[in-house]
């Protein structure tokens, strides 16, 4: 082989190898993360969870304040109401644990390309920002929540869902990032972090409703024991109750809800004191509830408006009492292993009246807003209460149309006498009687 044949395969082969090299370096750097996390690294490394003691949510419309006080959660933009912790501490776990799915190189200035304009009054395109906060008030983290990532097409005919959302961590400027946490609970609403621990009645005795704006009472409802009807305190002959009517107010607040705490400064723009009614609720168990109701004002009737419409939401206050038994009354036939059975029972039912007492107690002082589906059954008159008719084994007799149990009918005798059947006036002729036909 020639010198000049090999000198040129040797310069043919460095050729290629060093354009090996450099493909190599270029793949490299292109593969290399631009952003500060890559895929499977946590957001934050060390996310200040435990020195958390104040938590900023704001968003286009609304913004709320978690504050840690004396070891609990509350919501400083409802008078510092309890928070939901479950949700709180959810929140600061999964920001703990947070890894990155996609590392975005990108600019603050691109934020609004992932849901994150702090200008725009838009929530979906201005989104969610958090601002974790010490005792002292200084910043620990800032993370933005932007938006959804919406999943690839799916076989299913209701689609995919999103499958995660993009964030950004300030202290990161070197770009956004896809996480697999869509953050369902996030909200810029105060009402959505309220803990949800309301009243719970059981085992009524007697109800009692008054007049609006007044002492008098609506009505007076009591019954004998758990298993019999409820009676009107004050029925008189003739009048019945209708158990259809009352038979929900057996369950009243089993399991009541509220929608929102009205706070202390913002109750009296929303109060109508003339419509104003009290309720008070006693169980067997010996607590005693004390409830007042209005409706919240609505916007007067427009021009052209019949009437302006019905309220549908309540603000509703409460105070419990409670006489709960020391101990239970044993029965003289009471053998020694039933009455350690039954006094298990009922210490155990002592201890949970006892804690009901106290969360009752923390709801004392606050006013609530309530649905009027939640006090529709305690808020009818006594007219709706009563039964329509007779009741079972009722003599009361079956009144004319026109008249009521409030205005007796007129009597009116069965057979006239003599006396009162009016005779032909003196002078004028008798009629003559018919004449039958003729064939």
């Amino acid at each position: 082989m020639k010198i000049r044949t090999v000198i040129t395969l040797w310069a043919v082969a460095i050729v290629l190898g060093l354009a090996v090299f450099f493909l190599k370096q270029y793949q490299a750097a292109a593969d290399e993360n631009v952003t500060e996390r890559a895929a499977g690294e946590k957001l934050v490394a060390d996310f200040p969870a435990t020195e958390t003691a104040s938590i900023e949510i704001m968003g286009a419309e609304q913004s709320v304040t978690l504050s840690l006080k004396d070891g609990k959660w509350t919501v400083a933009n409802r008078d510092d109401f309890p928070a939901n912790i479950r949700n709180v501490n959810d929140f600061l776990r999964t920001l703990s644990e947070l890894k990155v799915t996609q590392g975005i190189e990108a600019g603050s200035s691109f934020a609004p390309r992932f849901g994150m304009d702090e200008n725009s009054s838009d929530p979906a395109e201005h989104g969610i920002t958090a601002t974790f906060k010490d005792k002292s008030g200084k910043d620990l983290a800032k993370i933005s929540f932007g938006k959804n990532l919406d999943a690839a097409a799916s076989a299913s005919p209701y689609g995919g869902g999103a499958t995660g959302r993009y964030v950004r961590n300030h202290a990161d400027e070197s770009g956004f990032y896809a996480v697999s946490e869509v953050f369902g609970i996030l909200s810029t609403d105060p009402k959505s972090w309220l803990a949800d621990d309301f009243i719970k009645v059981e085992r009524i005795k007697s109800i009692s409703l008054s007049k609006p704006s007044s002492d008098e009472n609506e009505f007076a409802l009591i019954r004998d024991d758990e298993n019999a009807d409820f009676k009107f305190t004050d029925a008189f002959p003739g009048v019945n109750i209708d158990p259809a009517a009352v038979n929900p107010l057996k369950s009243l607040f089993s399991y009541a809800r509220f929608d929102d705490l009205v706070p202390a400064a913002e109750v009296a723009a929303r109060a109508t004191p003339e419509k104003l009614q009290k309720a008070s609720i006693a169980t067997f168990e010996g607590f005693t509830y004390d409830i007042t109701l209005q409706p919240v004002k609505v916007a007067a009737a427009k021009e052209g408006e019949d009437a302006a419409p019905a309220a549908e939401e309540y603000l509703m206050e409460i105070k419990v009492s409670a006489e709960l038994p020391k101990e239970r009354k044993k029965p003289e036939t009471e053998t020694p292993e039933d009455a350690e059975t039954a006094d298990k029972a009922f210490a155990e039912r002592l201890k949970t009246l006892t804690k009901r007492l106290e969360e009752a107690k923390a709801l004392e002082g606050r006013t609530f807003l309530v649905s009027k589906f939640t006090v529709a059954a305690l808020l009818k008159g006594r007219a709706e209460l009563m039964s329509k008719g007779p009741g079972p084994g009722s003599r009361a007799p079956t009144l004319p149309p026109g008249t009521s149990a409030f205005t007796p009918p007129v009597q009116i005798p069965a057979n006239p006498s003599p006396e009162d059947v009016k005779k032909p006036d003196e002078g004028q002729p008798a009629p003559e009687p018919e004449l039958p036909e003729k064939e």
